[in-house]
């Protein structure tokens, strides 16, 4: 067991070697790619999208920007990347994108990601799971902060990289270096930078553009259940967690309040449009409610209480992506959600960070609260006066602001009424078998993808994968484009001329397939995709006030970025299910899951795409790759 600290709660998850920002300093840039590389793999991602003629016109609109005005912006931007080592060229114009965006961040940005249950089914109660992953969630703060927390590396030869001996030598080696250490060792440290925003951290609504809010001082949690507002310390004066049978009191104190859920919920406000937000919110301060608006943004993070179980899987993803609208604060850095069968899941605010950020909070958390929980079903609250330390937050609102509650209320629950849901699990198959016929796993779901909107809608469209940059400082995210001429080729042999293939023709095209899409994922990975790079010389081009190119003009560049498919994928020991919503009004938002004997789907979709036939589809194709993969006739 852990040494407890006189706080009563272990402080810290554990204590690493090797400091958490160890490598930060040394983490290499994200690079610029070549422009002639840039043009080369966009107009590889466009060609299964265009006719010959289309084509022709995007590949001379290229090529004059390559030779033009791109060059021009090109050399720009990397005069300006080399006077700013201390960051990448991504990061300054990859936070505007989000927080100048001003769609509400509900079903279009926010993300959710839900845990496995507790192993343990009597653990599994609300009170117990909540006080537990609220202690394991200060801990990873706390470890965080102290820096004891292992940092983030991938490790390509764990026998080697991934050991004690290792781990006592390199963190020995000063921080300029160290990132050359884990790399003589085939390891690669991953960016931190975003891990600082994940506690008191919130999205403050501002007139055309947001603002991302700190506070490392603050002590309390917020606790929302019922659209009510709570606060109570977790953190004491010492900087130690509070006791945890002090916090599952404060916890029971706040399910057994039986006040009734406030007329006009605070909550819908965060689901608002950001401008509108912004104005509100402003009334709000106006109003005499600076304070209490000061607790919520500053607090650790937002505990969600719901007071219903969860039915299904459906019903799960409903609540993890969207909920009722007033038990969440969306612009949280995220909200722990934890229903009434114990049942748990964070929603996460997108600006500040990506999936992998999370991810590794997740694990961590779910780990510790499993392994080394802080109370068992027998414990005993703590005999303290709940009712002094928790804070009921009330909030005085005028005419304007209930008005301003009410539409909100309206355009989210029409918003949610639109929103379709949809899941399957394939059992024919997974990782294993992939890997066996040496194919790559995320290429064939991919593939899976492509043939199901063929089969479905008869055509090939923009789709978008989320891959991460972390092995850069500061590096977010790069896009895989999985449709190509391989991938449409194949698909179309699958869905319209079965019968002319013979089994081997198909295995080859498949093959092909799985080859090309790991060379763009390998690109993505090492920052080398196009999308990003076209990003960033549209944003100088913009912020230099330059007339918008001819080449960012063209319909195909603009359809290229309307993305129909938008697909993420993680696979975790806590983690059970993930998705968010699709990324245009006519489009799907695919999450998935590749598991050594199965593969997980989920998809959200509004009332102009079939989502459920879409998955059916997405099945379909999963069985025929597999059925030729395992080398059964088709067709005929």
């Amino acid at each position: 067991r852990r040494r407890y600290s006189t706080a009563g709660a272990a402080e810290y998850l554990h204590r690493s070697v090797v400091p958490t920002m160890h490598y930060q300093k040394s983490l290499p840039r994200l690079p610029v790619p070549k422009l002639e590389d840039t043009i080369k793999r966009y107009l590889n991602a466009q060609k299964p999208l265009l006719n010959d003629d289309q084509f022709r016109k995007t590949e001379e609109l290229a090529r004059h920007f390559e030779k033009g005005i791109g060059r021009e912006l090109h050399e720009q931007l990397v005069a300006q990347d080399n006077q700013n080592k201390h960051t990448s060229y991504i990061t300054g114009p990859w936070f505007d994108m989000y927080l100048k965006a001003r769609e509400p961040v509900v079903l279009n940005f926010n993300a959710f990601m839900s845990f496995n249950p507790d192993p343990k089914s009597e653990y599994n109660d609300q009170l117990i799971r909540a006080t537990n992953m609220t202690v394991s969630a200060l801990r990873f703060m706390k470890t965080f902060r102290a820096g004891y927390l292992e940092p983030e590396v991938f490790h390509l030869n764990p026998e080697k990289s991934d050991t004690e001996i290792f781990k006592k030598i390199i963190r020995f080696v000063p921080s300029s270096l160290s990132w050359f250490g884990a790399y003589m060792v085939n390891a690669y440290p991953l960016d931190m930078s975003q891990y600082i925003r994940l506690f008191n951290s919130t999205r403050l609504p501002k007139l055309n553009r947001d603002e991302l809010y700190t506070d490392e001082k603050a002590k309390h949690l917020l606790v929302l259940r019922k659209g009510n507002f709570y606060v109570f310390d977790v953190i004491d004066r010492d900087g130690n967690i509070l006791k945890p049978s002090e916090i599952q009191a404060h916890l029971k104190y706040i399910l057994n309040d039986n006040s009734p859920a406030p007329a006009f919920p605070l909550g819908y406000l965060s689901s608002e449009n950001r401008d509108t937000w912004a104005l509100l919110r402003k009334n709000l301060l106006d109003n005499g409610n600076e304070e209490a608006l000061q607790k919520v943004d500053s607090a650790v993070f937002c505990l969600s209480l719901d007071d219903f179980p969860i039915k299904d899987f459906v019903h799960l993803s409903h609540t993890m992506l969207h909920g009722d609208g007033a038990n969440r604060w969306y612009d949280k850095s995220f909200n722990l959600i934890i229903a009434k069968d114990g049942t748990a899941g964070v929603n996460f605010e997108h600006s500040w960070g990506d999936g992998v950020a999370v991810l590794r909070f997740q694990n961590e958390i779910f780990k510790d609260s499993t392994k080394v929980p802080a109370i068992s079903p027998q414990s005993q609250p703590a005999s303290v006066d709940s009712s002094k330390a928790v804070q009921k937050l009330d909030f005085k609102l005028n005419d304007a602001l209930k008005t301003g509650i009410t539409k909100a209320k309206q355009k989210f629950d029409a918003n949610v009424e639109a929103l379709s849901l949809n899941l399957i699990q394939f059992h024919e198959g997974g990782k294993e078998l992939l890997k066996q016929k040496k194919v790559s796993p995320d290429a064939v779901v991919q593939l899976a993808f492509q043939m199901a909107f063929l089969r479905q809608y008869n055509q090939t469209v923009a789709t978008y994968e989320s891959c991460s940059t972390a092995a850069f400082k500061h590096g977010r995210t790069e896009t895989i484009r999985p449709a190509s001429i391989y991938t449409k080729k194949c698909s179309e042999a699958f869905v319209r001329e079965l019968s002319k293939h013979s089994t081997e023709e198909l295995q080859k095209l498949i093959v092909e397939c799985s080859k090309y899409h790991g060379r763009l994922t390998k690109e993505a990975a090492m920052g080398q995709g196009f999308d990003r790079h076209l990003f960033g010389l549209r944003y100088l081009a913009l912020s230099k006030g330059i007339p918008l190119p001819d080449f960012y003009q063209d319909q195909a560049y603009a359809r290229l970025n309307y993305n129909i498919i938008s697909t993420s994928t993680l696979v975790s020991p806590a983690v059970q299910l993930g998705g968010f919503g699709p990324v245009v009004p006519d489009g799907f938002g695919v999450g998935y899951q590749v598991y050594d004997d199965w593969i997980g789907c989920s998809v959200s979709s509004y009332p102009t795409r079939n989502g459920e036939e879409f998955l059916q589809c997405v099945y379909k194709s999963l069985e025929d790759i597999f059925n030729v993969l395992k080398g059964k006739k088709m067709g005929s």
